[in-house]
This record gives C-alpha cells, sequence and structure tokens, in this order.
C-alpha cells in the first residue's frame, strides 16, 4: 500500500462551492456531508494550482529518489509524472514490468462492457448519452439482456461490466434488483459502472452477486468539472468525490478509480488527486481491492475537443508511474486505446483489458448502432485476435477472476 505522506504545504482546494452555486446539489446533496470521514475533507486540504507547480518543479534528482526508493510516497509519484521523469522512461518501464510479473504473474485478465441502457438524467460536455444529443434511447429487457450475455458467453467472456447512463428512475434499484441476478448467473464476475447509489445500496446490491464497482471522478478539478456537468445529479461533485467512500463502508471487494483524461487543464494535477484518492481509500478501506483506469477523452456526439492532449509517451509514463507508486494496484487499458499502443503497453503494468466493447445497448447481440453509442472505440479487434497478441507478448489471456467455493 502507498504510504500517506503529509500533503503539500497549501490551502483549499478551489473550496466547494456554496449549496446551490454551479454544484446542481439535489434535495438530498447533503447527504455528501457525512459524518463518517470521507475523502472530501481531504479534497479540501489540496490547491489545484499549488499542486501543478509542485509537479513541474521536480527535478532529475528527486526523479532518481523515487525510483530509487524501497517504498514510493505520494511525493515520489509527483516525481514519477512530472516533466523531469520523462528522460528516465526506460528505466521506469523496467522496474514497472518486473513489479508486475512479481505481483500479478504473466496474466492479463479479460472483461467486457456490457451497455444496458443509454437514457440519462445528466448534460455532460463530454459523453454521447448526454441528455441534451438527439440519439435514439434504448433500455434492454429481460429477453434483451439474455441475448447480450449468451453473445458474450459465445464470444468466451467470463468477466463482465455492466455500464448504464445516469438515470435514477428508470435504470435505478428496481431495474437492478430484477436484472443483477440474471446476469450474474452467467458470469463469474460481475462489476457496475452506474450512476452512484447509497452504502444501503450498494450493500443490497453485493447481495444480488455485485463484485466491483467503477466509478470515475472525471476531474477532480472542481472549475472544469462545473463547466462540464451542465445539468443533472452528477453536478453534485461531492457527492460522487464521497462514493468511493460509501462503497469501502458497504464492503464491495473491488473499487475502481480513474479521471478522465482531457476534462482538466492538466493530466499530471488530476493524476496526483487520483493518488491521493487512492492512498485515503487504501488507509480507510483496507479491506477492498483497487483499480484504476487513465481513459483519454475520445470523441462522441457533440464533439467536444480535449482541454490537454495527452501523448503516447506520456501515458506510457502514466502507466509506469502508477506500478512503480502501487505494486498491488490493478491497471485496466480499454479499447479508448488503439491495437499498436495496447499491444505496446501489455508488459508495462497492466493487469486488464477489454476487447471487442461495443458501447451501445444492444451492441453484441444485434449488431453495431453507431447511433445508441457512448463514444467510438480505437481497439476494435475481435477478441481472438487480442488475446493472440496478449499470448504474443509472452503473458497468458485469463477470464475467469473468481470461483465461488473461495467465497466472497
Amino acid at each position: 500500500m502507498p504510504s500517506f505522506d503529509a500533503s503539500p504545504d497549501s490551502a483549499a482546494l478551489c473550496p466547494p462551492l456554496p449549496l446551490g452555486e454551479g454544484l446542481g446539489v439535489r434535495a438530498s446533496g447533503v447527504r455528501a456531508q457525512e459524518a463518517e470521514p470521507s475523502f472530501i475533507d481531504r479534497w479540501r486540504e489540496l490547491e489545484w494550482d499549488d499542486i501543478g507547480m509542485q509537479i513541474r518543479a521536480k527535478t532529475a534528482r528527486d526523479v532518481e529518489r523515487a525510483l530509487a526508493a524501497p517504498r514510493r510516497t505520494l511525493q515520489d509519484f509527483m516525481a514519477l509524472i512530472s516533466p523531469a521523469a520523462e528522460p528516465f522512461l526506460p528505466r521506469m518501464a523496467e522496474l514497472a514490468e518486473r513489479l508486475t510479473r512479481q505481483r500479478f504473474g504473466n496474466t492479463v485478465g479479460f472483461y467486457v462492457p456490457l451497455y444496458l441502457s443509454n437514457l440519462c438524467a445528466n448534460d455532460c460536455s463530454y459523453c454521447g448519452f448526454s441528455m441534451s444529443n438527439r440519439l435514439k434511447r434504448k433500455t434492454l429487457n429481460a429477453e434483451e439482456i439474455e441475448r447480450e450475455c449468451l453473445a458474450l458467453k459465445a464470444r468466451g467472456f467470463d468477466s463482465v461490466l455492466l455500464v448504464t447512463g445516469e438515470h435514477e428512475t428508470k435504470v435505478g434499484m428496481d431495474y437492478f434488483r430484477e436484472h443483477l441476478p440474471r446476469i450474474r448467473r452467467h458470469f463469474s464476475t460481475l462489476a457496475m459502472e452506474v450512476q452512484p447509489l447509497s452504502q444501503a445500496e450498494y450493500a443490497e446490491l453485493k447481495t444480488l452477486g455485485l463484485d466491483a464497482v467503477m466509478v470515475y471522478q472525471e476531474t477532480y478539478h472542481a472549475p472544469a468539472y462545473a463547466r462540464h456537468h451542465l445539468r443533472g445529479n452528477k453536478q453534485d461533485i461531492e457527492w460522487r468525490l464521497a462514493t468511493p467512500d460509501r462503497l469501502g463502508r458497504a464492503g464491495v471487494d473491488k473499487i475502481g478509480l480513474g479521471a478522465l483524461i482531457g476534462l482538466s487543464p492538466d493530466w499530471r494535477a488530476d493524476s496526483y488527486f487520483v493518488a491521493e484518492h487512492l492512498a485515503w481509500m487504501e488507509r480507510h478501506h483496507w479491506q477492498s481491492r483497487y483499480s484504476l483506469s487513465f481513459p483519454r477523452l475520445r470523441p462522441c456526439t457533440g464533439g467536444l475537443e480535449p482541454e490537454v492532449t495527452m501523448s503516447d509517451r506520456q501515458l506510457v509514463q502514466l502507466i509506469c508511474a502508477w506500478r512503480l507508486f502501487s505494486p498491488t494496484l490493478e491497471l485496466s487499458l480499454s479499447t479508448r486505446e488503439s491495437p499498436a499502443f495496447r499491444n505496446g503497453a501489455l508488459r508495462l503494468g497492466i493487469t486488464q483489458m477489454s476487447a471487442e466493447s461495443r458501447t451501445q445497448p444492444g451492441g453484441y447481440a444485434e449488431g453495431d448502432k453507431e447511433e445508441l453509442e457512448q463514444f467510438a472505440i480505437h481497439d476494435a479487434r475481435p477478441l481472438g485476435e487480442v488475446a493472440a497478441a496478449v499470448r504474443q507478448a509472452g503473458l497468458q489471456p485469463v477470464f475467469k477472476d473468481w470461483e465461488p467455493f473461495l467465497g466472497r
């Protein structure tokens, strides 16, 4: 577990806006102000601009110190994602591969996203499901879900990530109660990426077979968050920030964190905030496992251009930095990235990959329907071709992540 060192001297991060001022806080938004400790408390102590300046001020000596450290701190992570670390990339890659093999062996796990609905009550500038976008809306019923599950099993998948737009009434707990048990029967591992829920709701979903929840903050930069979340419950930044804490208290086995690279003006600062969030979670909710994604903004309906462009080399640097910071962290690489990049990054720290993804409801059994998709994928290779590339890299594709007799 990465050590949780003292934060940089700073004032509060763009203190969260008062209720009603741009956060779109619901009547229930006060739930984000929970009595139990929450990462919100830590987030308020951090100052975005100061973090960015500290990262850019790191020197080659700081990087050397980080590379030599037996256990790397948050300050070391700053050095490893800094511009000063770019000349050290070959050495970082060598260390990252060694640590990955020591912890995870020669394996790469495969999962697949299953989109259940593209209904959404939020208006977000970067998402094809945004309520303001004119696209056909669809929510899968029981028969359609069964066809999707059978199509995925026929392809060889055994680990599924359920994805929906954020619509509490039509794709909320009643919908999940009805369909999760049926989906669970088909797969050994069941994860979800849906709207943030309460602690009690997450605990209930565990009884229905839920293993993991991915809840990405999108960006930790309050002004950028407000700029890109225009309507709906997702405007409430603090409710979302506290979601991983609720997951930890509910005893969810695996929790996924991450920021969408390109939403804020500084991917390095956003990545550091994710590291702070991970350190907080591992200190306060150590019983759960953690995974991380580092998605780059992809084309979608609405055509948002990224505020900052991250090069392939910089993404490799970030992947290696994460592995050096946390040797036990699961790192996931989705089909947002190109086939060439995914093949090249396989051995650098990646432990999980999606393949043959469809980002629209019904995409596996019914075929491609671009008018329903969330964003355009970059790696459209079939599962067998991606698995062959993994084997060619000297690694073993793994499709089952859990055996029921081991317990949960």
